[in-house]
């Protein structure tokens, strides 16, 4: 049993870094493509920068832990299930150079996994709803929205200063600087707490089945570990280094092309809906809400800048995340209550 609980914490881990280069152009793909910073010195700084923010709460990490589905209930081959899932859907969309969401992945291969287990009442729909699918409307609506008219106030600001095209871009390459550094550290305080909370999942399972943990690496009530925070967070933070190049290209030059002030618009928008989200305990999708933040830059100018073609085949991916990681995650769990 104690093997076993170890092979999920490692497949937490491995999911942590994948979920790191998968998501990696969420914070560095405008600042890359307007050629503020090289795509090495972008990685290495948003990977430092996931991890100050992976270590900046536990809220989120708590939610994923508790909130899906009782503790009682969610065996080791179940969390395995869940996050082998994830990694494969996450490794598919990868490969094609889609950013979809590594968040809705996880959960969604959580449900397929716990349902698999336990059947369909096993799982907390309702805390699905709240939690997943009504933010997965709203943050990337409102990364849609805080975006547009930031964009719009920052052409009013150029205009009433009657700054010149070649002043806007040295001053809005500057603040890309900023604003992308803001964007990695919102990244890292959602996004690597989901697998602070499956870890955190797995130990109390653990505990629950009548097994007992050294106390260095239990966890006391519903609180997530300090090893498992430092240990996800600097896998989220290697794996941002590993980089996503394929995803990059997509998001800074594939739905718009991006110039530096809206750059710099888009990713202080996308910031600062994560990072309240991250506050709230909220399990958002980063790379949604970054999305949704460079269309809307784009549609200030006009709606025929964004390629919306690419736009809907992005969207497309969203809504097949969730059932697509749940199927294959029932599947994994099927196999594991034979072989494990």
């Amino acid at each position: 049993m104690l093997s076993l609980l170890v092979a999920v914490v490692i497949a937490a881990i491995v999911f942590d870094y994948i979920n790191g280069f998968h998501d990696a152009a969420n914070a560095i793909a405008t600042v890359v493509s307007t050629g503020v910073l090289p795509v090495r010195t972008a990685v290495i700084c948003a990977g430092i920068l996931n991890f100050f923010g992976a270590m900046g709460g536990t809220a989120v990490a708590k939610t994923i832990a508790s909130g899906f589905a009782d503790p009682a209930i969610v065996t080791q081959q179940v969390v395995l299930a869940a996050l082998v899932g994830a990694c494969v859907w996450n490794l598919i969309t990868w490969w094609f150079g889609i950013p979809s969401s590594s968040s809705h992945a996880l959960i969604g291969a959580l449900a397929g996994a716990v349902v698999a287990k336990a059947g369909v009442s096993a799982f907390k729909w309702s805390a699905l709803v709240q939690k997943v699918l009504v933010p997965l409307v709203v943050s990337p609506t409102l990364g849609f929205v805080v975006a547009f008219f930031t964009m719009i106030a920052v052409l009013w600001v150029i205009y009433f200063l009657k700054a010149r095209v070649a002043a806007v871009n040295r001053t809005s390459k500057k603040l890309q600087l900023f604003s992308a550094a803001l964007m990695a550290f919102a990244h890292g305080s959602n996004d690597a707490q989901k697998s602070m909370g499956v870890i955190t999942l797995a130990l109390l399972s653990y505990q629950q089945s009548g097994h007992v943990l050294p106390a260095a690496i239990a966890p006391k009530g519903d609180a997530v570990p300090t090893w498992v925070v430092l240990v996800c967070a600097s896998a989220i933070a290697l794996g941002t280094m590993a980089g996503g190049q394929k995803i990059i290209k997509t998001m800074g030059s594939k739905i718009i092309h991006i110039v530096p002030v809206q750059g710099f618009a888009a990713e202080a928008a996308g910031a600062m809906v994560i990072l309240g989200a991250s506050h709230l305990g909220v399990p958002v999708s980063t790379t949604h809400v970054i999305n949704a933040s460079i269309m809307g830059v784009g549609a200030s100018k006009r709606l025929s800048a964004v390629r919306w073609g690419v736009a809907g085949n992005i969207v497309i991916a969203w809504v097949l995340t969730l059932p697509l990681s749940a199927l294959m995650a029932f599947v994994f769990m099927k196999i594991f209550a034979v072989v494990l």
